[in-house]
């Protein structure tokens, strides 16, 4: 259960990044209090789910959605650059985030 809660943690982080890109430095106030939401909802989820996890691993799970999911995001929805050295490294996030997985597993 605790990963479920560590994945919408994640998933919360990338709306809190798209919020905080859209709050304009927070000059737009719905933006700016869909930031403040996602960001207690985030790190609430990461909170409930460091009670059963490894900090290491949950926080690297944690760190990696959102890393991969806002650089996903950013080029998909929001105009970022595309290059192959952007999507090569986003699969060198996903393969540190498993590797770390791999490794607390028999702990």
């Amino acid at each position: 259960m605790a990963w479920i809660f560590l994945v919408a943690a994640g998933l919360f982080e990338v709306a809190m990044a798209y919020s905080l890109k859209m709050s304009s430095g927070f000059s737009q106030l719905w933006w700016t209090v869909s930031f403040l939401v996602f960001a207690v909802t985030s790190f609430g989820l990461l909170a409930y789910a460091l009670k059963s996890l490894e900090v290491g691993t949950a926080y690297a799970v944690w760190t990696g959605i959102g890393a991969v999911g806002t650089a996903t995001l950013g080029m998909i929805a929001l105009g970022d650059d595309f290059s192959a050295v952007k999507v090569g490294s986003i699969a060198l996030i996903l393969i540190g985030v498993v590797g770390l997985n791999l490794a607390g597993a028999g702990h």
